[in-house]
């Protein structure tokens, strides 16, 4: 059967497009079915889709972990957490069209015996359900898990799409790697057994109403791509704040760090949809080919530079509204002279015509004050010829991605009265109040996308090597102790060193 979309009826949710498009057949493997990923967010963005009629009328989903579960059991935990992490309460109708679609298949993921039946059960869905032998694989599984699993998915014959064979696509989590080298050889090993096409690595930011929006934003508002360059902007701020620490998972993040879990992807993602140029149109190349070319133009730091130009931090015990929180090493799984990263921050330069000259600051970080995630463009103060703008602070344009997510500009205004005195004031828009309803989660967008076959919003092999080449050339200076690693107290905006990067440039981090 063809896996051409099929046109449906307009919803809230695609608002301004002209139609909605919901996948062909498709038969849906979760590696990792009952795994927390799949509990606190595959399972609710299945049904919300459900609800909001994007899945295809012939579909099928199956978990597939080590588990011994019966398929009722699985429908019924999941049912269990949908109700508990879903933004929308279930409603018994629409969680049964989801139900009947679920099934469950035991099995380790290096045993063939396990893929042998897992392939039993796609043919025999293929034929109850109609999915037309349309396949799609969630690897909601640890990075040390893939190779394994696609490597068995292909002797199975299951990654197949010869004539007849319906297609196969597959999801990849982050972290893709730990470094250039790893980030390579992974790469190497997906495109043994997969196509690109066939080959989804995914970022969930990417899947966020407001990341999705900077680009129609930039490019459908022309006021703005004039303001948008060396000319008129001073510099740019992308932050991503935690308030939690590593929940329970400090072995995996003694592995792992700050610049290697949301460094390397959120925040260089969210560089390239701000720096990019206008692509050729939004099929899912020319997006790509634009962020591929913003990555290549960033100027890669020494091991001197990574010193001066970067900022490796790590909590101490500290208080987050009002609560008492302990450090990063008395945290379980973490040992007692642990020197991994949990704040990171660094000062990049692009080197294209648009950008050149205007320093890019990220920063991200576990237990700050707050959770905030946004990108703030800072641009160049008027002469004080007119007004006395010294106190004032320049204009901001501040895309908030999360929480509130919006968009606000912040100009000076004259106070009423006789005196010529200027304040800071903002224009504001969010999506909740502008729109009236509540934008769907990530995860939606992004399985929806798979579906359909559309990776725009999923990183490519070469962008994954080059972020991959910038972030390692950090790490191995870190790895020299350029720079040495700070402590910050939880429930604050992370080291003082932090902030000393920008006030010797005469900049200061935004208050948020």
């Amino acid at each position: 059967m063809s896996d051409e979309p099929i046109e449906v009826e307009q919803n809230p949710f695609r608002a301004g497009l002209e139609s909605t498009r919901t996948p062909g057949p498709t038969s849906l493997v979760i590696f990792g079915a009952t795994g927390d990923l799949t509990r606190r967010k595959l399972l609710p963005a299945l049904y919300n889709l459900s609800v909001d009629s994007l899945l295809p009328s012939r579909f099928a989903m199956i978990g597939f972990a080590r588990r011994d579960k019966k398929d009722e059991q699985f429908r019924t935990e999941a049912k269990e957490d949908v109700a508990k992490f879903s933004r929308r309460s279930v409603e018994d109708g629409a969680f049964a069209r989801l139900a009947a679609a679920t099934h469950y298949v035991r099995g380790e993921f290096g045993d063939p015996k396990a893929y042998a039946s897992l392939k039993k059960s796609l043919d025999s869905l293929a034929k109850e359900k109609g999915t037309g032998g349309n396949r799609l694989f969630y690897l909601a599984t640890p990075p040390a898990n893939t190779r394994e699993i696609l490597e068995n998915l292909s002797r199975a014959g299951l990654l197949d799409e010869s004539d007849g064979a319906g297609t196969a696509r597959v999801i990849i989590e982050k972290p893709f790697g730990r470094d250039l080298e790893s980030a390579r050889a992974l790469n190497r090993d997906v495109q043994r057994v997969l196509a690109e096409k066939q080959t989804f690595r995914i970022d969930h930011y990417l899947g966020k109403e407001t990341v999705q929006n900077i680009l129609a934003f930039r490019f459908a508002n022309g006021i703005v791509e004039r303001l948008w360059n060396r000319e008129c902007v001073d510099h740019v701020q992308i932050t991503v704040a935690e308030e939690i620490g590593v929940e329970g998972r400090g072995a995996f993040y003694e592995q792992t760090g700050i610049l290697r879990d949301i460094f390397q992807n959120h925040l260089l993602q969210l560089l390239t949809l701000v720096a990019m140029e206008p692509p050729a149109d939004f099929g899912a190349d020319d997006v790509r080919d634009e962020k591929l070319k913003v990555l290549r133009s960033i100027r890669p730091f020494t091991p001197d530079e990574a010193a001066r130009f970067t900022v490796r931090g790590q909590y101490v015990e500290g208080a987050i509204r009002g609560e008492r929180v302990p450090g990063y090493r008395e945290e379980d799984g973490v040992k007692k002279t642990s020197e991994t990263d949990t704040y990171a921050a660094a000062r990049f330069h692009i080197d294209n015509f648009r950008w050149s000259g205007v320093p890019f600051y990220l920063r991200t970080g576990k237990r700050l004050a707050r959770r905030v995630t946004e990108i703030a463009v800072g641009f160049k103060k008027a002469p004080s010829l007119l007004f006395d703008t010294a106190a004032l602070d320049a204009n901001a344009l501040v895309i908030r991605i999360q929480p509130d997510e919006g968009i606000s500009l912040r100009f000076g205004a004259k106070v009423p009265g006789p005196a010529n005195q200027l304040r800071p004031v903002l224009m504001d828009f969010r999506y909740g109040t502008s729109f009236g309803f509540e934008s769907p989660e990530a995860y939606e967008r992004l399985i929806l996308d798979a579906m359909v076959g559309d990776s725009t919003l999923f990183n490519r092999a070469d962008e994954v090597e080059e972020e991959w080449k910038l972030v390692t050339a950090i790490l191995d200076a870190w790895g020299e102790g350029k720079p040495k690693l700070v402590a910050y107290e939880a429930g604050t905006w992370g080291p003082k060193d932090s902030d000393a990067l920008l006030a010797r440039e005469g900049r200061r981090w935004r208050r948020l």
